[in-house]
């Protein structure tokens, strides 16, 4: 299905540039309004929440003009994580949930990111119609029709007493140093205040927003800063979530990095011994690592891929009743606890281990032997279309010929900036560079 605003997270680009301007995002929001009110009856309401980007300033007040313009009414967060949207959502009972968001991206960007009733993503249908609308004429409502809108002082509250409420009861992380990098975002309270209330040493870094400085040289993307923080404070172990706090990485207690395929690992391997992971099943993407797959199998367990993107990991966990899955870029879902990724969450899980099993966190944080796996990003001017030159075409399939039998090859376009991602595994490091670096050679010409 073709979409001309939605990517695979909402839409998203740079703020103050088509399509992420204020008149778009009040057209976005006026077709979601009417989407969500076609009954033509009052009482809709609408939930927003957003990152620290300085942006997220004029997306919310255009989309919320937007929105009560067809009579529904806003409740507005401020800023907080993604996952307390989806959570808001549905405990305040509202027709749609609103993140502003780019994620991981910087602070430049911006997007926007929608939730159901049910608290989940929604689907690509629901997408198409919600586009349509955008490009059409949309009658606003009688004056006395129009939504109202207030703030909601208390959502990161509630937020933090649902994450909480997911830890082991009784358990506490007294005598545990945890480093907790909250990438200048919407975590940059809640997430400290969380590990503080469960009795952790908190050491926080990236808790100072600018409007500016979001992933700025922190988070999950960039965690140097956290690492280096681990090493000079003696701590335990660090958590870096990104922008929004949908994804994690682990860091252990020498600064090394364990990204979402091994927390994943890790957490598939406990809750099967505990008999909760459901169908024997973890959902991951086209992009996690070989070895993943090679430790479900060696687990007697079972590894299903989708495409990549969150929401499609969701779909196929809804669909078949699974309830563990996620991302290797770190977005872990837990569809006992949550409608979408939630970092803070899912380091809460890893601590929960430590404890638990009495190991350090270097000790759980490698469950498998990565399989070398190399990515490359080609970023491609506005109307190209290198995938489709012959060049391009003739070298992936000589990569893949090369490959056959010794690893894999995946090409995509990125859903949410102009680039072209190559990646592939393989065991050879000589032939998974020779591989890679050709295709980028030939997209690289052709961009």
């Amino acid at each position: 299905m073709t979409r001309k605003f939605f990517g695979t997270d909402g839409v998203r680009g740079t703020a103050n540039t088509y399509p992420m301007t204020a008149e778009m995002a009040l057209k976005i929001g006026a077709a979601a309004g009417r989407y969500f009110r076609n009954d033509g009856s009052n009482g809709h309401r609408v939930v927003i929440g957003k990152d620290t980007r300085l942006s997220g300033y004029m997306f919310e007040n255009a989309l919320t003009a937007g929105l009560t313009s067809t009579g529904m009414n806003v409740l507005l967060l401020g800023p907080v994580p993604t996952p307390a949207v989806g959570l808001l959502t549905t405990s305040m009972r509202a027709d749609l949930g609103i993140m502003i968001s780019a994620s991981h991206n910087p602070h430049h960007d911006n997007g926007i990111k929608f939730f159901g009733p049910d608290g989940f993503k929604l689907s690509d249908e629901a997408e198409a119609e919600i586009e349509s609308l955008i490009e059409g004429k949309i009658a606003p409502v009688q004056a006395a029709n129009i939504g109202r809108a207030r703030r909601i002082d208390d959502g990161r509250f509630r937020y933090a007493e649902r994450v909480k409420s997911t830890f082991p009861h009784g358990m506490r992380l007294n005598g545990l140093k945890v480093v907790i990098d909250c990438a200048n975002g919407a975590a940059h309270r809640v997430a400290p205040e969380v590990l503080w209330e469960l009795g952790a040493e908190v050491i926080p870094v990236g808790v100072s927003p600018s409007g500016l400085n979001i992933n700025d040289n922190c988070g999950s993307t960039s965690t140097a800063t956290a690492a280096a923080k681990i090493v000079e404070t003696g701590a335990d172990v660090g958590i870096c979530l990104d922008g929004d706090a949908d994804r994690v990485m682990i860091l252990d207690e020498n600064g090394q990095v364990a990204d979402g395929d091994q927390l994943m690992a890790l957490m598939a391997g406990r809750w099967a011994d505990q008999e909760r992971l459901n169908g024997g099943t973890l959902v991951a993407t086209v992009m996690s690592n070989l070895g993943l797959e090679r430790y479900m199998d060696g687990r007697g367990l079972r590894l299903e891929r989708t495409a990549v993107g969150d929401r499609y990991v969701v779909e196929a966990m809804r669909a078949n009743g699974w309830n563990l899955g996620g991302e290797q870029s770190g977005h872990i879902v837990m569809t006992d606890y949550a409608t979408t990724g939630d970092g803070l969450l899912a380091g809460l899980q890893f601590l929960a281990a430590m404890i638990e099993t009495g190991q350090k966190a270097s000790a759980l944080s490698k469950s498998f032997e990565t399989v070398p796996q190399m990515l490359k990003n080609v970023r491609y001017a506005a109307g190209q279309t290198p995938l489709e030159s012959a060049r391009v075409k003739s070298a992936i399939a000589d990569a893949e010929a090369k490959l056959s039998g010794k690893g894999r090859l995946l090409i995509r376009k990125s859903g949410t900036e102009p680039l072209i991602r190559v990646m592939a595994e393989c065991e050879d490091d000589d032939l998974l560079v020779q591989v890679v670096d050709g295709i980028v050679a030939e997209v690289e010409a052709a961009a």
